[in-house]
């Protein structure tokens, strides 16, 4: 048997983690319990936000970058929801404006202060209402400053003007099941969404029109998330029949 055989050729075979200490994590943050398959939490070159539990609504922290440590329980938190928050996401064109999608059924977008809050935000720059059920994805377009994609569990995918709190499209009847996840193409000229009923599809929004679709695209029940990457290409996330992960590459 011959030596090759017996070590694993691989160039990270004497890679290992370094635990970070503990006065450079974030410590004692109440993440919510809302039972919502997102990230709970978003970053940006300043930032750092995470959905939080909350009495009484809504609420997420908002921690510049440099504050790690413990959280002290009374730290100002963005809470103008009245219902749990599900899905935020920081504007890529201005690190201090964020949108949050709540049960309420509304999208809030907020302006953060210039080094963090010193009390509770309350006040939204912009209310967004045009769906009938809970909005549970947020995705602010990749290009064009001040639009914004909200998707709800009407399944109903509404695109957004910020700057003038109107609806720009309203594209219905494509989705004959709850969303699971949206992503932008790079260039925002199509995004992708995974779907309830196992289909990832490729919509061009302008058109309100489905550009591709793969049916099927993972056999399991549970959810399913699709993303864009840079060459165009959609990489998904799921489970075979017998709930075994899955990971896919598509053209």
């Amino acid at each position: 048997m011959s030596f090759r055989k017996v070590v694993r050729q691989s160039k990270f075979r004497h890679v290992f983690g370094q635990p970070v200490k503990t006065e450079q994590c974030y410590d004692d943050i109440r993440v919510s319990r809302v039972t919502w398959d997102s990230t709970f939490c978003a970053v940006n070159p300043a930032f750092l936000a995470i959905i939080v539990e909350a009495s009484g609504g809504g609420a997420f922290l908002v921690l510049p970058l440099h504050k790690t440590g413990r959280i002290d329980k009374s730290y100002p938190t963005v809470c103008g929801h009245t219902g749990p928050v599900l899905d935020i996401d920081w504007c890529p064109h201005n690190d201090h404006v964020i949108a949050s999608g709540s049960e309420d059924c509304t999208v809030m977008v907020w302006q953060i202060p210039e080094n963090g809050l010193s009390q509770p935000l309350t006040e939204p720059v912009v209310v967004l209402e045009g769906h009938s059920k809970r909005v549970g994805i947020i995705s602010w377009h990749p290009t064009a400053r001040n639009v914004l994609l909200s998707a709800g569990c009407d399944n109903v995918v509404l695109i957004w003007n910020v700057g003038t709190a109107e609806e720009l499209y309203r594209l219905e009847g494509l989705h004959p099941d709850l969303i699971y996840s949206v992503s932008w193409s790079r260039d925002g000229a199509r995004f992708c969404t995974a779907c309830k009923d196992k289909s990832v599809r490729v919509i061009d929004p302008r058109r309100g029109t489905v550009v591709a679709e793969k049916e099927r695209a993972h056999e399991g029940a549970r959810p399913m998330r699709a993303i864009f990457l840079a060459d165009g290409k959609i990489f998904t996330t799921g489970f075979s029949r017998m709930s075994e992960r899955q990971l896919a590459l598509w053209d």
